[in-house]
């Protein structure tokens, strides 16, 4: 993932949305029988996934969801609106997150996307991630078989299980567009002469520099240890949240910094710094937004909720 994001934010978001939201939701929250039948052909790339749990009007609060699902015999019958899937123009399936009718309880269904009842509209007019194929969907009267509802999923905490895993991607993510920035800050200092010099000579730009890479490295240890946790099983919302949120904020620092670095040519596409700039916008906002990281985390080390 940062690697993927080193180049562009917008491929590795697509291989985040397929593999670890909509392929994570089902490994997840799916029946043995589920991840059999759908991740196979989805690991192989043979289907495509996307995930919907932001609303128009649910976004920060996703929780409160309004999208509803009620059963009707050996179907589910799904109405709602959801914004901003990644891939959800052209994929094969996609998770639905909508409320039961009956519990009002939060359950997650794989929706395909030939379902009459499903229709989505790519959002036009994007400056950041302008690759991601986001989109606007209408679910009405959508039918889905009680075989397509994924059968771990059973509230709203269970959706956010797939959020903590995520989380650590988007965190790497950061890093890539970080690490990208000052590599290129760095080459265009030493090339780059003014009055004489190259502008690398300068103290200025040596602290900017040297501020950049502090923020890099503190990153990758972050992600290191994050993966490390994952590996030994002992991942914590908190800890996720935290990585998100440092990782999110100091990259879209890094790549500020970096577009200064290269004065009036830092706007232009010939460099790149100002895709990553505006890539991070995205990244800092999608998985929650860094404000939302800070109330988890908060909420952890005081003990006291300051959502509402």
């Amino acid at each position: 993932m940062m690697e993927l994001s080193r180049i562009d934010s917008s491929v590795a978001t697509f291989f985040a949305v397929h593999l670890g939201l909509a392929m994570q939701s089902i490994n997840l929250l799916g029946s043995e029988e589920q991840k059999q039948r759908y991740l196979p052909r989805m690991a192989r790339f043979e289907k495509v996934g996307a995930f919907a749990l932001t609303e128009p009007d649910h976004g920060s609060d996703s929780v409160a969801l309004e999208a509803t699902a009620k059963r009707e015999g050996d179907e589910w019958v799904i109405n709602g609106r959801k914004r901003w899937p990644g891939n959800a123009v052209w994929c094969d399936y996609i998770v639905v997150y909508a409320r039961d009718v009956a519990d009002k309880q939060v359950k997650a269904f794989v929706v395909e996307k030939d379902n009459p009842g499903y229709r989505a509209t790519k959002i036009e007019g994007k400056v950041s991630l302008r690759m991601v194929q986001n989109a606007d969907i209408t679910l009405t009267n959508c039918r889905v078989s009680e075989d397509a509802r994924l059968q771990n999923c059973n509230s709203f905490k269970d959706c956010a299980k797939v959020l903590m895993s995520t989380r650590n991607t988007v965190a790497w993510a950061s890093l890539g567009n970080a690490v990208s920035a000052y590599d290129i800050a760095l080459t265009y200092a030493q090339r780059r002469v003014q009055f004489g010099r190259p502008i690398a000579k300068s103290q200025m730009v040596q602290s900017m520099l040297v501020n950049m890479l502090g923020d890099v490295t503190a990153m990758q240890l972050y992600c290191i240890r994050l993966g490390r946790l994952i590996d030994d099983g002992k991942l914590e919302e908190t800890m996720a949240a935290l990585a998100k949120y440092y990782c999110s904020v100091k990259a879209r620092e890094v790549c500020r910094i970096a577009r200064d670095v290269l004065g009036g040519n830092g706007i232009t596409l010939d460099f790149h710094v100002i895709r990553h700039m505006c890539d991070m916008e995205s990244l800092v906002t999608y998985e929650g937004t860094a404000e939302i990281q800070s109330l988890i985390v908060g909420r952890d080390i005081t003990g006291q909720s300051a959502f509402v």
